[in-house]
């Protein structure tokens, strides 16, 4: 073992955490009352922690409320969204919302698959 590698540890010391994925929901809205929005968004992140599969991160809403995205990750994106998929179809909100399950950090050959909720 060399200096370097004494002082600050080997490359095969860092520990690897299980990769972060994620689960993004971009929906349709129309208006620019939040409060629906806010309230799916508290029954997702309840549903997410009751699961313990991951985190709620946060929404992005359009200024105008034409749309929105809820931002979910976790180290299972199937586990999250069989987590959420119960609350998303309740919700009237989600009536044509786009899923998209993200299996590793989002770059160009990530693994990803789309589900599309009926509207």
């Amino acid at each position: 073992m060399g200096l370097l590698s004494k002082l600050f540890g080997s490359n095969q010391d860092v520990k690897k955490g299980p990769p972060e994925q994620e689960v993004e929901v971009h929906f349709s809205y129309g208006s620019t009352n939040f409060q629906h929005v806010y309230a799916l968004e508290d029954l997702v992140r309840h549903a997410i922690s009751d699961a313990a599969v991951g985190e709620y991160e946060g929404h992005e809403l359009a200024s105008d409320g034409s749309d929105g995205r809820l931002f979910m990750y976790g180290p299972d994106a199937e586990a999250l969204y069989r987590a959420i998929s119960p609350v998303l179809s309740a919700s009237a909100l989600m009536s044509g919302a786009t899923v998209t399950l993200w299996f590793g950090p989002r770059k160009w050959r990530t693994v990803k698959r789309v589900i599309q909720l009926p509207s």
